[in-house]
């Protein structure tokens, strides 16, 4: 280990500020440049706290931004924790903790609560969820394709990308399609409170508790129905599920139904927009794909997930005082592991500007760095990409993409808007 660290008050800051909201303003590629010059900084690099909608004492962070450091953290709990906070925003560990349940825990009681939901999510329970993804992926293209033969533009997110994992999410937790659209919106709220389309800077507080009410007071109400008639659905599975005596009581399932809404809902519904384009614009990638869809599939929705990287970053807090590659740090920190970078990292993937599905190995952390926190939700976004793109890909004419509008964010990597029309 180098030597001790300077004290966090007389620490400077990076001069590449990656904290102010212009900067994620600036087009994915164009902060990647940014990015690729701090992954070839000695150590990582500290900056000052990001905005935010919170009075706060933060003093910094630890930029963590080279694929080899993100995986480091993610797999030592011990040292770097998830309960002292998540966000790269300061905010109060009791909303963090609102919006994202056991996200912000660490083992052994994060341990305890994702077998809890694990248990939930039996064979035949996927088999289930499968069957209707693959149903709802039909349904949704035959929709678009309807919507297309009409010849004027149709928004793609708004006609595919957001109906499958919202459709998802809903009918197997079992809410009731009239409410689909509410928790559609309220989950993609909370991960877009930094865009004024949701909300200006004086509502955004109350607009993001007001949508997690929403989100919470659902999955509460869904959890005591289910207690009492039970159905055959996941959140019967999930109220009835006991690790070491331990049930999920209401208020838990209602923490659990925020992440499932926004976690299982956004990050998908974002990767299905990027990725759409990225095909469309390399006819090439679709081609040698098409050619075995069987065999290649898989491999390409890894290339899927590294190019559009859902989640941008996720924070940890050092327990002790320990060092990143050579860099000590404070016990009580804050470090924010930028996916976004790690997935570009030049001394893992080859030509990564490229759009490329015969990538292989393909260690991307578009899913989490691994570790404790791995994605859970990992095999529901692979089944639902794997059937939209499948009905995408063999049944769409010839079309072409508007320049999408992207939302102002730097948590989620989302497309708001982007038109396409037959040709």
């Amino acid at each position: 280990m180098t030597n001790a660290a300077a004290p966090a008050s007389t620490r400077p800051f990076h001069p590449l500020d990656i904290s102010d909201s212009s900067f994620w303003e600036r087009p994915f590629f164009e902060r990647e440049k940014t990015f690729a010059r701090l992954r070839e900084e000695e150590g990582v690099t500290w900056h000052r706290p990001a905005e935010s909608l919170f009075p706060h004492d933060e003093s910094g962070y630890w930029a963590i931004t080279r694929h080899a450091d993100i995986r480091h953290v993610s797999g030592h709990p011990e040292l770097f924790c998830s309960s002292a906070g998540i966000s790269m925003d300061p905010m109060p560990a009791e909303i963090q903790c609102a919006i994202s349940f056991f996200l912000t825990m660490d083992p052994p009681e994060h341990t305890r609560y994702r077998r809890l939901i694990s248990m939930a999510f039996t064979p035949k329970q996927v088999r289930t969820i499968e069957a209707q993804i693959q149903a709802n992926a039909k349904a949704i293209v035959d929709d678009f394709l309807r919507e297309l033969d009409k010849g004027a533009p149709v928004d793609f997110v708004q006609a595919v990308s957001r109906h499958l994992p919202m459709r998802t999410v809903s009918e197997m937790i079992g809410i009731a399609p009239e409410n689909h659209e509410a928790v559609a919106y309220a989950a993609e709220s909370l991960f877009s409170t930094s865009d004024d389309e949701y909300a200006n800077l004086e509502e955004r507080a109350t607009h993001l508790m007001t949508q997690l009410g929403i989100l919470t007071g659902s999955g509460v109400e869904l959890a005591k129905e289910r207690r009492v008639n039970p159905q055959d659905d996941l959140m019967t599975n999930i109220v009835q599920a006991e690790v070491d005596g331990h049930r999920l009581t209401d208020e838990e399932v209602g923490a659990f139904m925020v992440l499932l809404a926004s976690a299982g809902n956004d990050t998908t519904k974002q990767a299905t927009s990027h990725c759409f384009k990225a095909l469309i614009d390399n006819p090439d990638q679709v081609a040698w794909l098409l050619d075995d869809w069987d065999e290649r599939a898989s491999g390409a929705i890894d290339e899927f997930v590294r190019w559009s990287t859902p989640v941008l970053e996720f924070a940890r807090h050092a327990v002790v005082d320990t060092d990143i590659a050579g860099t000590p740090i404070r016990a009580g920190e804050k470090v924010v592991l930028f996916y976004c970078s790690g997935n570009f990292d030049e001394m893992v993937f080859d030509r990564p500007l490229d759009f490329d599905l015969s990538r292989f190995p393909n260690p991307h952390v578009g899913f989490g760095g691994g570790g404790p926190h791995f994605c859970l939700g990992k095999q529901l976004a692979v089944l639902e990409l794997k059937h939209l793109f499948h009905e995408l890909l063999t049944r769409i004419p010839p079309v072409e993409l508007s320049e999408p509008e992207y939302v102002r964010s730097d948590f989620v990597h989302g497309i708001k808007r982007m038109s396409v029309r037959k040709l």
